[in-house]
């Protein structure tokens, strides 16, 4: 056990340690950044493009449609000359002059470009209600007859639910599911195929070999690989957390998030479940074959060659949940989600759409794990008539020559 596990860290190390891993790990970090940063600025400037600043002899009249309209309003911009000059830099959609005396409220558009109608409408409501206050101060009503002019009418609406949200969140994080699942197998299926079929025909191979079992050398290499798949993974939980955070505190971000709450709620529901073990589960036994697939190429230099079995098996998955994708509680799709390498994708696909009980799942993940025990057991039995093998002959020959090995 302890030269697996050294094996194990050994290979998990090199992984982790290598550029590719870490611009692999960083590089959607890096990419969300700069969507963040490039979609704060632009929002914040056409926010700013969008505003008017307000200018008036009475504080206390600017202050008050300040606090109606304050998404609307530049208040940094306080006077006349500084409006003017920054509609001029095209930083301002235009500037509102507000005054009053004893009998009318009077207020002033100066722009470059035609009022927008959702801005008139709100000015036209200001200068409307505060006109209403100036005429009934002067009115000198009674009590009794400014609480009769105080009665508002009544509105209700009657909203029926819609089942479209819902059903986007489910699109979603169906493809989102099924990309990260296909990204990190083709990912890590050449990673691994190119690992073991580095050492093809390599004398340090017969070394090893007659220190320890090569059934212990090729668990560790597994278990080493897994290692790497599982940092990856808790690195993009923490790293989508923290940015998630960040989000929320940026103003115009946080209010899209707000204002969808329940699709974002749903779609985190649907991938932070018994989806993720099913992800990682997935890439396991794909894993597992694409090093099988490198121990059977002929010498090192084909390694490039040698994730390309795997890679077949998991585009044939990913193109199969097409169809599917609607109709998950289709015979098909509930065959295939019991079937090892194609569970990983089926199965999270009937879980979304609500199409599989929890017997149903807890079957599907024991059929996988048995089968990543029973093959990593089996290939590790035939590794070393695998990895020695160092003739150049046809895949079918070396695959028949393994799999009839006895040590």
């Amino acid at each position: 056990m302890n030269k697996t596990l050294i094996v194990a860290m050994e290979t998990y190390l090199r992984q982790v340690k290598s550029w590719s891993f870490i611009v692999l790990v960083l590089s959607p970090f890096i990419l969300l950044a700069i969507s963040l940063g490039i979609g704060y600025t632009s929002a914040t400037s056409s926010s700013d493009q969008q505003r008017i600043a307000v200018v008036s002899d009475n504080p206390t009249l600017r202050q008050q449609f300040i606090k109606a309209n304050r998404d609307d309003v530049k208040t940094t911009v306080t006077t006349t000359a500084a409006a003017q000059k920054a509609v001029n830099d095209n930083k301002l959609a235009g500037y509102l002059v507000l005054s009053s005396d004893k009998r009318q409220v009077t207020g002033t558009y100066h722009s470059t470009d035609s009022l927008g109608g959702g801005m008139k409408t709100k000015i036209n409501v200001f200068l409307s209600q505060t006109q209403q206050q100036l005429n009934l101060a002067n009115a000198k009503l009674s009590a009794k007859q400014m609480k009769s002019l105080a009665v508002q009418p009544s509105f209700k609406a009657q909203i029926k639910k819609s089942d479209s949200g819902a059903n986007f969140a489910k699109i979603a994080s169906f493809w989102i599911l099924v990309f990260m699942i296909y990204m990190i197998l083709v990912t890590y299926s050449s990673v691994t195929a190119q690992e073991i079929a580095s050492e093809k025909g390599t004398k340090v191979m017969e070394i090893i070999f007659s220190s320890t079992k090569a059934s212990k050398y090729f668990v560790g290499k597994i278990l080493g690989v897994f290692g790497v798949i599982l940092t990856q993974i808790l690195v993009y939980l923490v790293g989508g957390y923290g940015f998630f955070q960040i989000a929320m505190h940026l103003d115009n971000i946080k209010t899209i998030i707000v204002d969808n709450r329940s699709l974002v709620n749903a779609i985190i529901g649907n991938m932070l479940n018994v989806n993720l073990l099913f992800v990682f589960l997935g890439v396991i036994i794909y894993t597992i074959i694409s090093a099988f697939s490198g121990a059977l190429v002929a010498k090192a230099e084909d390694a490039p060659k040698a994730a390309q079995p795997a890679i077949y098996l998991s585009m044939i998955a990913f193109f199969l949940t097409m169809p599917f994708q609607s109709n998950s509680d289709a015979l098909i799709a509930k065959i295939l989600s019991y079937v090892p390498f194609f569970s990983s994708y089926f199965m999270p696909m009937r879980i979304i759409n609500d199409n599989a009980s929890g017997m149903e799942i807890s079957i599907s993940l024991a059929i996988l794990v048995v089968s990543i025990g029973l093959l990593t057991w089996y290939i590790g039995q035939i590794y070393e008539g695998l990895i020695l093998q160092t003739d150049d002959t046809s895949f079918w020959k070396r695959l028949r020559r393994g799999l009839s090995y006895q040590k």
